[in-house]
């Protein structure tokens, strides 16, 4: 069942709609047919996506699990909610942030019913979102990296969340110190109000990587099934190692020009190893190799070759 979480007219006939897929098990449909009050109490899975509207990886998450949970209705205990487009303006101008209002939609959490139109959007997905067993934001990287699925946890949130993490089907559990995680996030709000949220970072921006999506989806399966709502088969894709800040190691370029990458991504990489070399095309010069400074798991590596002093380059996950 589509319903509308958010809506209000635009100038020059636009509309800004943000929309949920409202999926509800078929023994307990039937029961609300005769008492609708019975959905109140029911378990309430969350899957959320879009707020950047380069990120797209979750559109097919959102698809894939979407058309799962439709064609196995006998198999779901509960409701499972899908907002696949929270800022759609952005995902309609490929543009990351909210056209024509200069803003970054994931700043500005929990929002204001009261206040500007983004303000009140960001209000009326926490309200709507809030209560459930479960929220799952779905990011994808910028057009500048690719990352290795990953569930990114806020040190003052881990106890929570990290038995939930491994059940997503990610590589690892990148657990941040709070003082790096900003407080006007949508988990951070939704955390707040105890409603466990984990974040999911994958693939780059403006594009689809079909085989993690999908890894992704069956892992919300598995997340479902750990509240007794998905009594279906599930698949997992081994266990994430789990780290701290102190475990990344950042690489970042020390010149300008053309950055080729050497290494392959989400590989394991040896210290001294060549990750990759920055070129100057005018002399045909070597400005820079980069060398990786310990061994370990690459997760992250520079997708978009343009870089500039300080860009980052790669991020390596210590042994």
């Amino acid at each position: 069942m589509i319903e509308t979480v958010f809506s209000v007219e635009l100038p020059v006939r636009e509309h800004l709609r943000v929309q949920k897929n409202r999926i509800v098990g078929a023994q307990l449909a039937k029961a609300a047919a005769d008492d609708p009050r019975v959905l109140e109490n029911a378990p309430r899975l969350a899957v959320v996506t879009g707020i950047h509207g380069d990120e797209l990886e979750g559109q097919y998450v959102a698809f894939h699990l979407a058309q799962t949970l439709n064609t196995h209705l006998d198999q779901l205990q509960g409701i499972v909610d899908i907002y696949p487009a929270i800022n759609p303006l952005g995902i309609n101008a490929v543009e990351r942030g909210v056209p024509g209002f200069d803003l970054d939609l994931n700043r500005i959490f929990p929002g204001d019913s009261g206040g500007p139109l983004t303000e009140a959007l960001a209000a009326a997905v926490v309200d709507d979102i809030e209560g459930a067993v479960a929220c799952v934001d779905i990011h994808a990287s910028n057009i500048f990296l690719r990352e290795m699925p990953q569930v990114r946890i806020n040190e003052n949130t881990a106890e929570a969340l990290l038995p939930l993490a491994p059940l997503l089907n990610v590589d690892f559990v990148w657990v941040h110190a709070s003082a790096t995680v900003l407080q006007s996030t949508l988990a951070y709000a939704l955390n707040a109000r105890d409603t466990p949220t984990l974040v999911v970072e994958t693939g780059v921006g403006m594009r689809i990587t079909p085989d993690e999506d999908r890894k992704l989806a069956e892992g919300l399966l598995r997340l479902a099934a750990h509240f007794g709502m998905w009594g279906g088969p599930v698949q997992a894709h081994g266990a994430p190692v789990i780290s701290g800040d102190k475990a990344v190691e950042f690489l970042n370029a020390k010149a300008a020009g053309i950055f080729l990458a050497q290494a392959r991504h989400g590989v394991r990489v040896g210290a001294g190893e060549v990750i990759g070399q920055i070129v100057d095309p005018l002399q045909g010069a070597v400005m820079q190799e980069v060398v990786c400074p310990a061994s370990g798991l690459l997760f992250t590596l520079r997708e978009y070759p343009v870089v500039y002093p300080g860009s980052l380059l790669a991020r390596v996950l210590k042994e």
